[in-house]
């Protein structure tokens, strides 16, 4: 398949109205009435291969590892809702981190912001090394610190904006400017943001990779990741790899992000007051020392947060002075559920210290503020009253 036919076999723009806005792409980008029924829901064409009409002859799909009907909607989807011109669906967000990864070769060296996610972290330093692919980090909040760790090797940037768990912002448009200029790839993990919250493309990313187990699908129920292109050669060789390596989405969860992306401007604008009103709660709470949220004024990047975020999200940070303080806490919630993950539309609450970020060094944790006092929180849709008296009686016996 050409690049050009494969660009629009894989676009979320099929039969949209040419300027359709946000809400109106989520729900209906890259998803048509099935045409053997008239269903108004993608089917879950739960399928390993598909009959050829004659050899040589076959409508469009081979093998169900290289092509699926749900997962090419879901594709189309998310490709629109980014505002890229193709998308590519894996198993989990770390499987669409390592696709993006197969773009290096050896030798070649990656600047990535100094507080993601434990698990990319993990992947870099204790994988990827062994493949002899350098990593430097940085505070991308700064661009003057990414400037000076690019290197003669180096080839892409990575961040995540905001950061898992301690909400840094990098200024998108700055750091695309620093890319380009010096022939790299922007690569955006917009997992924290959503891109109802922030769209990276539109700032110049390259790529664009999310969990979708977060806030695309928002019902705790499937994981996934995607990728977002905007490069020609870079949809040239995702595609390839998608096939070659195989680690692709599910039909099955296919059709359940794609439900989940359906209600995410509802969702998302919930996450959004509530997480302001949270960090409001905890931000003048005598036993909270800190709290890391963009939407609050005593953030350091607030403006910058304003520019180039449509909202704040649902993600806070907040240190609580100590592990003990931190388990009571935790130990006393009850609409709260103390569990990994994040962007459900049930409450979540974790201690990145002994959970999503274990597995970076103590003395690495340190240095970047993750202490055993901090507590991250993923707000939900709840009812905020409920939520707040849940912190509140929880923070009592801390």
């Amino acid at each position: 398949m050409d690049l050009a036919i494969l660009t629009e076999y894989r676009s979320g723009f099929v039969k949209l109205p040419p300027h359709a806005r946000f809400p109106t792409v989520c729900l209906h980008a890259g998803q048509e009435p099935d045409p053997a029924t008239g269903a108004i829901i993608t089917p879950i064409y739960q399928t390993s291969t598909y009959v050829q009409d004659e050899l040589g002859k076959h409508k469009g799909y081979e093998y169900a590892r290289t092509q699926n009907p749900t997962r090419m909607a879901l594709e189309r989807n998310i490709a629109a809702i980014e505002g890229g011109p193709a998308a590519f669906a894996f198993a989990s967000g770390m499987a669409a981190i390592g696709a993006v990864a197969t773009l290096l070769k050896a030798g070649d060296h990656v600047v990535v912001s100094e507080d993601v996610y434990g698990g990319t972290y993990r992947y870099f330093d204790k994988v990827l090394t062994r493949y002899d692919l350098s990593f430097t980090y940085v505070d991308t909040a700064k661009v003057e610190h990414v400037a000076r760790a690019i290197g003669p090797s180096t080839r892409m940037i990575f961040v995540e904006t905001p950061t898992n768990p301690m909400m840094r912002l990098t200024d998108l448009g700055e750091a695309a400017s620093l890319a380009h200029r010096h022939q790299l790839r922007l690569v955006v993990d917009n997992t924290f943001a959503s891109p109802y919250v922030q769209r990276p493309i539109a700032f110049g990313a390259d790529l664009v990779i999310h969990s979708t187990t977060k806030y695309l699908n928002g019902h705790s129920d499937s994981v996934g990741g995607i990728v977002v292109a905007t490069r020609r050669d870079d949809i040239e060789w995702l595609t390839f790899v998608q096939n070659a390596a195989g680690a692709i989405l599910g039909p099955f969860d296919s059709w359940l992000v794609l439900r989940g992306t359906k209600t995410l401007p509802l969702r998302m604008e919930r996450h959004n007051s509530n997480g302001l009103a949270l960090a409001e709660y905890l931000a003048a709470h005598p036993k909270v020392r800190r709290v890391h949220y963009p939407g609050l004024p005593s953030h350091p990047q607030h403006d910058l947060a304003r520019r180039q975020m449509q909202g704040f999200g649902g993600m806070i940070a907040f240190d609580v002075g100590s592990l003990d303080a931190a388990r009571r806490l935790l130990n006393a919630v009850r609409l709260c559920a103390l569990a990994e993950s994040l962007g459900g539309v049930e409450t979540l609450i974790s201690h990145p210290a002994t959970m999503t970020h274990a597995s970076v060094p103590v003395e690495r944790r340190s240095a970047l503020g993750i202490t055993d006092g901090l507590v991250r929180i993923s707000v939900g849709i709840e009812d905020i009253d409920d939520l707040t008296e849940d912190l509140a009686q929880a923070l009592e016996r801390a």
